[in-house]
């Protein structure tokens, strides 16, 4: 098993990312509201003179999007890749800017899952 973890920078895609996860028998996931670092210091003015990038960055930051959010899901290995797709089809491709990050972890231990699917009960 993996834990998965997506940082979704869209925050309005959330409930449709979350939609597409349960039609493709991803059924549970933790959601934390999060911030960057970059965009924390960015906030920070007195730390400008100390950290003379941020005033450029402050530029480049969409001012709207204050809050991200992290996704934690436990899947099964073969489910990484479908989720990883399912995610870029509705953030777009990862690779690009302001999408997000995914990255994943493996899992020794896991109890008190309750799966949907073909994964029911893990």
């Amino acid at each position: 098993m993996k834990l998965l973890v997506f940082i979704l920078n869209k925050a309005h895609l959330l409930d449709e990312l979350l939609k597409e996860f349960a039609l493709h028998g991803i059924c549970g996931a933790t959601i934390l509201d999060s911030e960057g670092m970059v965009r924390v210091l960015s906030n920070k003015k007195n730390l400008e003179n100390e950290i003379p990038f941020l005033g450029s960055l402050r530029t480049f930051l969409n001012p709207e999007r204050q809050k991200s959010h992290t996704i934690l899901t436990v899947i099964q290995e073969d489910q990484l890749n479908e989720a990883v797709s399912v995610i870029e089809s509705v953030v777009g491709d990862l690779s690009g800017e302001d999408t997000g990050i995914a990255f994943s972890l493996p899992l020794d231990f896991v109890k008190g899952l309750y799966g949907c699917g073909k994964y029911n009960n893990y």
